[in-house]
C-alpha cells in the first residue's frame, strides 16, 4: 500500500540483486563504464567478470550516470503514476552521482524527490533502498519516511577486503586507507566507510586468510545479540564466499543473509578481482 505514490530510485552501486529490485518496484539507473574507444552501463552491457579479464590490458574509468539517463528514469516514474521519489545513492564521498541526482531532481518539474545520501557504498547503500520500499508497503507515508530513512544510516555498515590495493589507487579512491600498506608483509587492510561515507582501515591483517577471518569478526561484533540481516558479497570469488556464508550462520546465528553476490562491474573497477565483503544492517 503506497499511499503517497513514493518511488524508490537507486544507482547500480548499491548493489541490489535484479530479483529483489523487481520484487519491491525498486528503479534502477545504472553507473558508467569508460574506456578509451567505448562505453558501457553498470551491469547492463557488460559483467564484472568482464571487466576483471580486461584490468591487465586497460583499466577504465568509471563516471555517474548522464543526465539525459537521469531525465529519463524520472520521466519513466511519472509515467507509471508516481509523484514523489526518494532518490538513495552511494556516498557522495565516493561519487558524483548524489549531487547530480539531487540538482536535476530539484529542477524536475512534476515530481517532488528527496535524495538520501547513504555515505556507504554497495549493498550497505543498497540496504537502505530496500528498507525503503518495505516501509512503503506497509503504508508509511512519505513525510514520515523521510524523516525515519536519514536517522537510519548508522545501521549500515560494510566490511571489505580486496587482494591488492592497486585499484583503489588507481581510481583514486583510497580514502584514508594507507596507499603504500605493508605489501612486503603482506599486511592486509581490512576497509569500511566512516561516518563520511569515505574508505577508511578499520583493521588490519596478515596475509588473504587472516584478513577473511578479520571481516567475519568485526560484523559479527557489529550485530552483536541482535537480529541483523547480513549480505555477502565478491568480486569474482564465489567459492571463497560461500566459504564466509557458513561461517556467519555459526558466528551470527541471528543473522538473515537476504543478499549474496557478485558487486557491481563499476565497482569491480575500483577493487579488482577477489573482493570479499561483508554487509550488517541492524533494525532499528
Amino acid at each position: 500500500m503506497n499511499k503517497d505514490k513514493v518511488a524508490v530510485l537507486t544507482d547500480s552501486g548499491g548493489d541490489i540483486p535484479k530479483a529483489l529490485l523487481e520484487r519491491y518496484g525498486i528503479y534502477q539507473i545504472p553507473l558508467r563504464i569508460l574506456y578509451k574507444d567505448r562505453e558501457y552501463l553498470d551491469g547492463v552491457n557488460i559483467s564484472a567478470n568482464t571487466v576483471y579479464a580486461m584490468l591487465p590490458v586497460e583499466v577504465p574509468k568509471t563516471s555517474l550516470p548522464d543526465g539525459a539517463m537521469i531525465q529519463s528514469v524520472f520521466d519513466r516514474i511519472k509515467a507509471d503514476g508516481y509523484e514523489k521519489v526518494l532518490v538513495v545513492c552511494i556516498s557522495s564521498g565516493l561519487s558524483g552521482t548524489c549531487n547530480v541526482m539531487k540538482i536535476l531532481g530539484d529542477a524536475y518539474e512534476g515530481l517532488e524527490c528527496f535524495v538520501l545520501d547513504t555515505k556507504n557504498i554497495s549493498i550497505g547503500s543498497g540496504f537502505f533502498a530496500l528498507r525503503a520500499a518495505q516501509y512503503l508497503e506497509q503504508g508509511m507515508g512519505w513525510e514520515e519516511l523521510l524523516q525515519k530513512m536519514p536517522t537510519e544510516l548508522p545501521n549500515s555498515r560494510v566490511f571489505f577486503c580486496v587482494k591488492t590495493l592497486e585499484y583503489l589507487q588507481k581510481g583514486g579512491r583510497i580514502g584514508l586507507v594507507a596507499a603504500a600498506f605493508g605489501t612486503a608483509l603482506n599486511l592486509k587492510p581490512v576497509i569500511s566507510c566512516n561516518a563520511d561515507g569515505i574508505y577508511y582501515t578499520v583493521g588490519k591483517a596478515l596475509g588473504r586468510m587472516q584478513s577473511i577471518h578479520k571481516i567475519e569478526t568485526l560484523a559479527q561484533q557489529t550485530a552483536g545479540d541482535d537480529e541483523v540481516e547480513l549480505a555477502i558479497m565478491h568480486g569474482g570469488a564465489p567459492e571463497e564466499a560461500e566459504l564466509i556464508r557458513a561461517e556467519l550462520r555459526k558466528r551470527i546465528p541471528k543473522g538473515k543473509i537476504t543478499v549474496m553476490g557478485q558487486i557491481s562491474p563499476a565497482l569491480g573497477v575500483h577493487t579488482g578481482p577477489g573482493l570479499l565483503g561483508i554487509g550488517v544492517f541492524k533494525k532499528s
